[in-house]
Formats: C-alpha cells, sequence, structure tokens
C-alpha cells in the first residue's frame, strides 16, 4: 500500500496557510546548519554525499535519457565538479512528461500536496549535501548556500504548496444546485468541481539561487497537477538534480509515474530553454534570469503561463538618519553579501548632492562615498569573515563586468574593488564591492544599465524631492525588486511610501539593525510585485498560483427521489 503523505504532513499544511494568511513569522524547517538541530552525523554525510557525486554520472534511476550531458560545471572556488548528466531532449522531455500527466493529475489537490511536502522534507533532510552542491555551483559562502539554499529555498516551496492547495480547495468539489419554479418542485442538478492542470510545466532556473528560485515554480505546479521539466542553469545542475532525484523517489513511493518530474540538463551549443519554452504542448515556464530573456520569453512564449523573474535598479534613497553608523554597517553588508550577486541587492544610491542631515553632522554625497567605502573596509577587514560574507564571483560574466567598471570609472571610484585570498579555497575567485561616486545628471546612461555584482553608484541629486522623481522614474522604467529610504522626516517616509507604491516597488525603510533589503523572508515578504518590468510574478501570492489550473465542471440532473418535479413541464 502506498503510504498516505497527505495523512503525514495535512498539519503542517494547515499551519502553512494560515501563517502564510497572517505574515508573521514561521517556518518549519530550521536555517542554522546545527548538529543540535539535523543531527550529530548530518555535516560529515552531506559532505560525504556531496563528494561521491563528484566526478561521476549523476545517479538518477529509472530516469529515461538518449546519452549523456558531458560534465561541465566548475566551482568558483577552483575545481571542476566533473558530473555527468542523463540527455534527455527537448521534444522527447515534452512528450514523456506528457505521458506522466493523466494519473498525477488525476489525484487530488489533498494528495498531490501531501506528495509536495514529503519532496519538501526529503530535501530537508538533505540540506547539507544540497549545501554543497549551492556553494560549489553558484560561489555562496557555505552558510548563506546552506540556509539560502537549503531551509529558506524549501520555506519559498512550502508557500506555494500551500498558495496551490489553498486555491485549489477554495470552491466545494461537489454542489447541490436547486432553483425553485413557480409550478411544481425545483429544478435541481448535482455538479461536481474539479481543479486541472494546464499541462506540462517548464522551470528554467539560473546560476546563482537555483534553488530558492527554482522551488516555487517547481511545487506550484505540481500541487496543481501539472507534470514539471527542470531545466537548470548549465553551470548549476547539481543542486536541482538532487531535488529531481529526490522528488522522483517519493513520487513512486507515492505511486505515481516519477516523470512527472523530469531533468532536462542541456548539452553543449543547444538552446534547450528556448526549445522547451515554446514547445506547443508546454502550457507553463516559470523563469528566473536576465532581463532579456525574460522579455522574449514574455514575448514569444505565448501558448503558456509564463512567470518571469528579471533584473532592474534596486535602489536606495537617503534623505537623513538618526543612526548614521548603522546606516552604514546595513548597507555595506547588503553590498558586500554574496558580492552583490543577488537580485535584490542595491546598485543606485540616490544623495543630495550638497549633504543630507545625520546624527553626526552634515554629510555631503562626496563624503558619504568615502564612509561607505570605509565600513565595507572594516566589515571585509579580517579575511575570514570576509569570505563568509562574499562568497566567491560565480562567472565571467560577472568578473568582466566588474572590471569594465574599474575601467569606465576611472577617477569617479570611492571604494575600488580589490581581490582577496579565500582562506580555503585559493583558487576562488574573490572581489570586494566598487563603489563608484557619480551624477544623477551627468551619469544617467550609467545608473541606468544593470551592473550585476558588486558594483554600485553614490549618485549625487539636487535634492531629496529630485531623488524621489528618479526612484520613480528608473523603476517605472527599467524594474526593481528593492527599494529603500532613510529618511528622519514623517513627511518624506510619506511621500516615499507612495512613490513605491505607484512605481510598484517592495519598500525597505530605515534598515541599521540585522535585517537588509536584500533579504526576503517566505510566509512573510513578498517577493517581486508584478507591478514594474523587473518581474511579472510574485513569490508567493495567489496569482502565482491561481493560472496554473482550471476548474473544470460536470452537471447531472439530480436523483428524481430526490428532487420532485425535476424537469419543468411543458406548455
Amino acid at each position: 500500500m502506498s503510504p498516505d503523505f497527505y495523512a503525514r504532513h495535512a498539519d503542517l499544511l494547515q499551519q502553512a496557510v494560515e501563517h502564510a494568511a497572517a505574515r508573521g513569522y514561521w517556518t518549519p524547517y530550521p536555517e542554522t546548519p546545527s548538529t543540535s538541530v539535523y543531527g550529530a552525523e548530518a555535516p560529515q554525510q552531506g559532505e560525504a554525499a556531496f563528494h561521491a557525486l563528484l566526478g561521476n554520472p549523476f545517479p538518477l534511476e529509472g530516469h529515461p535519457t538518449a546519452g549523456t550531458v558531458p560534465a561541465a560545471e566548475f566551482s568558483p572556488y577552483g575545481f571542476p565538479l566533473d558530473v555527468s548528466y542523463p540527455y534527455l531532449a527537448p521534444d522527447t522531455a515534452v512528450a514523456t512528461a506528457k505521458a506522466a500527466a493523466a494519473q498525477w493529475r488525476a489525484a487530488s489537490p489533498d494528495t498531490r500536496a501531501g506528495v509536495a511536502a514529503e519532496i519538501l522534507a526529503r530535501l530537508n533532510a538533505a540540506s547539507f549535501e544540497i549545501a554543497h552542491a549551492v556553494q560549489h555551483t553558484t560561489g555562496q559562502p557555505f552558510v548563506m548556500a546552506f540556509q539560502a539554499g537549503g531551509p529558506h529555498a524549501q520555506d519559498r516551496g512550502l508557500e506555494a504548496v500551500a498558495y496551490a492547495w489553498y486555491e485549489q480547495k477554495r470552491h466545494p468539489a461537489t454542489a447541490r444546485w436547486s432553483k425553485p419554479q413557480r409550478r411544481g418542485g425545483p429544478l435541481a442538478m448535482d455538479k461536481t468541481f474539479t481543479p486541472v492542470g494546464r499541462g506540462v510545466a517548464v522551470l528554467i532556473a539560473c546560476n546563482t539561487f537555483p534553488t530558492w528560485n527554482g522551488y516555487p515554480g517547481l511545487f506550484a505546479s505540481l500541487v496543481t497537477g501539472n507534470p514539471v521539466i527542470v531545466k537548470p542553469h548549465r553551470r548549476a545542475v547539481l543542486p536541482l538534480a538532487i531535488t529531481v532525484r529526490i522528488a522522483r523517489e517519493v513520487l513512486a513511493e507515492a505511486g505515481f509515474d516519477p516523470d512527472v518530474v523530469l531533468l532536462a540538463a542541456q548539452r553543449p551549443g543547444e538552446r534547450t530553454a528556448t526549445t522547451l519554452a515554446t514547445h506547443p504542448d508546454v502550457r507553463i515556464v516559470d523563469f528566473t534570469g536576465s532581463s532579456e530573456f525574460g522579455d522574449w520569453l514574455e514575448t514569444n512564449a505565448r501558448q503558456a503561463a509564463v512567470h518571469t523573474e528579471k533584473a532592474g535598479l534596486n535602489t536606495v534613497l537617503v534623505d537623513s538618519t538618526d543612526d548614521y553608523a548603522g546606516l552604514l554597517r546595513n548597507l555595506a553588508f547588503s553590498l558586500a553579501l554574496y558580492s552583490g550577486q543577488m537580485c535584490t541587492t542595491p546598485q543606485n544610491i540616490l544623495v543630495p548632492r550638497e549633504g543630507f542631515t545625520t546624527d553626526q553632522g552634515l554629510r555631503t554625497a562626496d563624503e558619504f562615498a568615502t564612509d561607505l567605502g570605509t565600513a565595507l573596509d572594516k566589515l571585509l577587514g579580517d579575511p575570514a569573515r570576509a569570505a563568509g560574507t562574499l562568497g566567491a564571483i560565480v562567472n565571467e560574466g560577472v568578473l568582466n563586468r566588474l572590471e569594465e567598471a574599474a575601467t569606465v570609472l576611472t577617477g569617479r571610484i570611492a571604494h575600488p574593488s580589490r581581490e582577496l585570498t579565500h582562506p580555503e579555497h585559493p583558487d576562488a575567485v574573490v572581489r570586494t564591492p566598487l563603489v563608484a561616486r557619480i551624477d544623477a545628471r551627468a551619469d544617467e546612461k550609467l545608473y541606468t544599465s544593470e551592473w550585476f555584482g558588486p558594483v554600485s553608484f553614490v549618485i549625487g541629486t539636487d535634492s531629496t524631492a529630485h531623488g524621489l522623481r528618479l526612484l520613480h522614474e528608473t523603476v517605472r522604467r527599467y524594474g526593481a525588486l528593492t527599494a529603500s529610504v532613510y529618511t528622519t522626516g514623517d513627511d518624506v517616509l510619506e511621500s516615499a511610501r507612495e512613490t513605491a507604491l505607484d512605481a510598484g516597488v517592495h519598500l525597505s525603510e530605515n534598515l541599521t539593525g540585522a535585517v537588509f533589503v536584500n533579504q526576503s523572508a517566505a510566509f512573510s515578504d513578498f517577493h517581486g510585485t508584478a507591478a514594474n518590468p523587473a518581474a511579472n510574478a510574485a513569490l508567493t501570492d495567489p496569482a502565482f498560483v491561481t493560472g496554473r489550473f482550471s476548474v473544470v465542471q460536470s452537471r447531472r440532473h439530480a436523483p428524481e427521489e430526490e428532487s420532485s418535479g425535476l424537469m419543468p413541464r411543458s406548455s
């Protein structure tokens, strides 16, 4: 007999729905990589499991294959992973997923949610293995890789499960419709309402946060009854291959075809993502990555419901502060965390050119840029601490962009990027943030381009009002996932809130403590708004799940013995 995963996880699912509605703090997956939480042997077992994968074909039992995807992943910490993967051509992947869909679609929302919750439970148990896989494909520091790649990603997955499960149960499964008649008994109909998935889903994952950004779409599609083809970034296959392996194991144990979840690693030179996304039988696409490809998907994958998280110009507005030291510490950490390789990292820092008031006196834009550089040096002065914050540069594109910035901004760099040696991985490419001091009126072309990575601008403005206009204009035109304001004035704070609402961007206010603008908590913070060009979906709200299924009804006359005068009398 197949295990009843819904019964096992029903309480968890109900809690997840309640906490998603309440928007407070909650997590079932502890974020601390501690032996007291995960067990004395968990760290060693997870690391050993990761190392056992290196240099070998990835073990994906029963997965359909038509050859091999050669090893291509190289750790940003300086060594090849040398893992190969089963190859599945896009057309074959879609046909295989379609063939596996019927039984999964026929299962109830409860059953599908239970299976998804069990997958997440086993992913949580594998958090140390996944953490090493995330670290050595993305360049994240280990603790960040554990948290963001493991429990925080699992939180986002469970949040999507909760929304998908709840929205499918919003309407009753059956209903009796009874309409009174002027003569005789009422008209009566028995009706059923069945949520039906749209069809094959494709998850196109990113290089930097393959699980955190990937799990919402994966689990939202699964719980709404859709098979999922997971297409990893070619540099970050391993974390999602582990995820697919675990998902397939749970599906098989639950009595379903494991091909409900497939891996579609791409061979060199192939354009697997574009082929899958525009396949006529693919009905859902989830994508995280560049604006260029996200825009292309939104335009060309017309047969599918497309959910994109792209890029934008994350902006900080500085007007005044009563905790200047706290502002600098908070902002320095936000710029340095994972070397700025987060879609939420601030890029544009708008500061009145002639200065702003602080508890330490007036600071001009020039002085602020210098002080921010000093705060970065203090934060990153110890090599071990710096390595645990910066991680490694994920790919040559980020490194090339940083080098280009150093050339283009010659003479205007307030804090140059420095090369550091990682204490544990001497071959890692580690760089500190570059901060440039530019002007709002003279340098528009610079700050209206995205410089993904450790590049930020302190932009001198005419005034706070000028900065608010720039915040609104750049977000509306180019998009942003985060915005932040520092002010002691209630009138400025209200103006910033109104600006953020109209521009459609999430706003953080006066962050000086241990919460940072580029961090986002599941069950409380929404990630993306779908209200500006940086994303057309939010993680996670009802709209993220409802387009993945339709409610299909059937109806019939109620039994006559239960409904006298069922049919209208002839005239």
